[in-house]
C-alpha cells in the first residue's frame, strides 16, 4: 500500500548522537529500525543528496562536490542552484512513473531552482545592481513565495549560514514543511534541517555544549513527527555524513604557490587566484579538494608533491577516480583527501593583509573553496555586535559597506567531513525503513531504493 512519506534530512546525526538527549529521534529509530550508511566520497552535502536522490555515483549524477572548476569557463563554481546539474533521474520522478499524480515538496534540500519537484523552496539572495545583498528565499510555483513570508514571517537567513547561524533556521524550514502540508499535502516531502552542521564545525563533536544543540533538533524533529504522523504520513529521518573532531588544517593552494605553479593577480592591492592562468590550483572543500592541472606532464609531480604533505591521506589520479566512481568532467585530474583529523582550506596568499577582501566576509560563491571559517566572527574585534550594527546603519542610508567580520584563522574550526570516518558510529544514517541491527550497513547508492520501497508502502 503506498503512503505518503517525509524525509527529514538532519544534517551531522549520527548513531553516536542518538541518545538521553534525542528522545524523539531515538523513539523513532526504536519504532522504524535504523541503519549505518557508508558515506558517498566526497561526503558533503550536494554529492550525499544527489547520491541518494538518483542512486546514482558522483560519475553518474556529476555532483563531485559542493563546488568544481569549469574548464570552459575558466572559473570555479561554488553552491550552484540549479537542479538540472544533476544528472539521472530523481527519486520523485521514478515514483511518478509508478503512482501516476505522485507529488512532491522539495524544502531547502540543495538544487533546488527549476526541478520538476512540484513545490520548491530554497535560499536565494537577491543581488542588487548597486552591490546590495537583500536575503530572500525562491519558490515554485513563484507566488507561494509572499504567500508563504505572509504566513509564518520572512526567512531567517543569518542563522542558516554565517556567524548567527543556529536553530532559528531549522525551526523556519519545519514551520514552511508543515505549511506545505496543510495546503498542497505533497506524498512526498523532502526536508533539510541543518542545525546540527554549525557547532559541530565550530566546536567539535566531543565539545559538551553541543548536548544544547542535540536537544534543538530533537524538539524541532520530534514536533515535525508528532504533526505528520497525525496526519497519517510516515516520516524517514536520514542524514548525508558524520563530523568528526579535526585538529589542523592544510593549504593546498599555498603548497603550490611555493612550488610557483600559482599565478596571482594583484587588484587594488589585494592578491586574487588566476585559476584560468595556474598550472595546478586546488578547489578545497571540507575534507576533499580537487586538484585541476594545466598540464598532463605534470600530474604525477603534482600527486607526489601532495602525497608528502602532512595531513593528506590519499590523491586519486584518473584511474583511482574510475574505481571509486568520482570520475567525471567536473572532476580534478586529481581528487585529494585529507586524513580525518585535517581539512582543506583555500587560502593561497601568504600576507594577511593581501588577503580578497571576499575573504574575510560570508561569501560562498566568490572564495576558491568552501570556507567554515564563516561560522565565526574575528576575535580581534571588539564589541563586533556593535560593528555590525554599524555597518547595517550604512547600509540602510545608501552607502557602501562590507561586513567583513570573519577571522583568517582556520584552526578555529573543530569539526569536518567529507571522507569515510574509521568509527562507523560516526557514518550517516537512516531511520524509518527497517533495521534492528546496530551494525546493520548499507551504501549510500542504496538510499534511493529504501526511499522508493517507504513511498511505495513496501518497508
Amino acid at each position: 500500500m503506498a503512503e505518503r512519506t517525509a524525509v527529514l534530512n538532519i544534517v551531522g546525526l549520527t548513531s553516536r548522537i542518538l541518545g538521553e538527549d534525542t528522545p524523539n529521534l531515538s523513539a523513532a529509530a526504536k519504532r522504524g529500525g535504523v541503519v549505518r550508511i557508508r558515506p558517498v566520497l566526497p561526503a558533503v552535502t550536494c554529492t550525499a543528496q544527489s547520491t541518494y536522490l538518483t542512486g546514482l555515483s558522483p560519475s553518474g549524477h556529476g555532483c563531485v562536490a559542493n563546488g568544481w572548476y569549469d574548464r570552459e569557463l575558466e572559473e570555479h563554481q561554488f553552491w550552484k542552484q540549479s537542479n538540472h546539474l544533476v544528472r539521472g533521474r530523481k527519486l520523485w520522478e521514478t515514483l511518478r512513473e509508478r503512482r501516476p499524480g505522485f507529488t512532491c515538496a522539495k524544502l531547502f534540500w540543495w538544487y533546488n531552482m527549476y526541478s520538476s519537484a512540484d513545490w520548491s523552496i530554497t535560499p536565494r539572495p537577491i543581488y542588487c545592481a548597486d552591490g546590495r545583498k537583500v536575503f530572500d528565499i525562491y519558490t515554485q510555483p513563484m507566488g507561494m513565495r509572499e504567500e508563504i513570508k505572509s504566513d509564518i514571517g520572512e526567512f531567517p537567513f543569518p542563522a542558516f549560514w554565517g556567524p548567527m547561524a543556529g536553530i532559528a533556521s531549522s525551526e523556519w524550514i519545519a514551520r514552511a514543511a508543515e505549511w506545505i502540508e496543510e495546503r498542497h499535502r505533497p506524498d512526498l516531502s523532502l526536508v533539510y534541517l541543518p542545525h546540527l552542521d554549525y557547532n559541530l564545525q565550530r566546536l567539535g563533536p566531543d565539545d559538551p555544549k553541543l548536548r544544547e544543540d542535540v536537544r534543538a533538533i530533537d524538539r524541532v524533529a520530534g514536533a515535525l513527527i508528532d504533526g505528520y504522523s497525525k496526519r497519517g504520513v510516515r516520516t524517514v529521518v536520514l542524514s548525508e555524513y558524520g563530523i568528526t573532531a579535526v585538529r589542523r588544517s592544510i593549504s593546498l593552494n599555498r603548497a603550490f604557490r611555493a612550488k610557483g605553479w600559482i599565478t596571482i593577480k594583484e587588484e587594488l592591492g589585494r592578491e586574487l587566484l588566476d585559476c584560468g592562468a595556474s598550472r595546478v590550483f586546488a578547489i578545497a572543500d571540507h575534507q576533499v579538494a580537487h586538484v585541476y592541472v594545466k598540464e598532463a606532464s605534470m600530474i604525477a609531480t603534482a600527486k607526489a608533491e601532495m602525497e608528502r604533505m602532512e595531513g593528506v591521506a590519499r590523491v586519486l589520479d584518473a584511474d583511482a577516480q574510475r574505481r571509486e566512481g568520482i570520475d567525471h568532467e567536473r572532476s580534478g585530474d586529481l581528487v585529494a583527501y585529507a586524513s580525518e583529523d585535517a581539512w582543506f582550506n583555500y587560502y593561497y596568499w601568504n600576507d594577511d593583509s593581501k588577503a580578497p577582501d571576499f575573504a574575510r566576509c560570508v561569501d560562498i560563491h566568490r572564495k576558491y573553496g568552501y570556507d567554515p571559517v564563516e561560522l565565526f566572527v574575528n576575535p580581534s574585534i571588539t564589541f563586533p555586535k556593535a560593528r555590525v550594527a554599524l555597518k547595517l546603519l550604512r547600509k540602510a542610508l545608501g552607502f557602501r559597506m562590507l561586513m567583513d567580520l570573519i577571522p583568517l584563522d582556520p584552526s578555529l574550526v573543530r569539526g569536518s567531513h567529507g571522507t569515510c570516518p574509521a568509527d562507523t558510529r560516526d557514518w550517516p544514517i537512516l531511520i524509518g525503513t527497517g533495521g534492528g541491527d546496530k551494525d546493520e550497513r548499507i551504501s549510500a547508492t542504496q538510499v534511493h531504493d529504501r526511499l522508493l520501497d517507504a513511498c511505495l508502502g513496501r518497508v
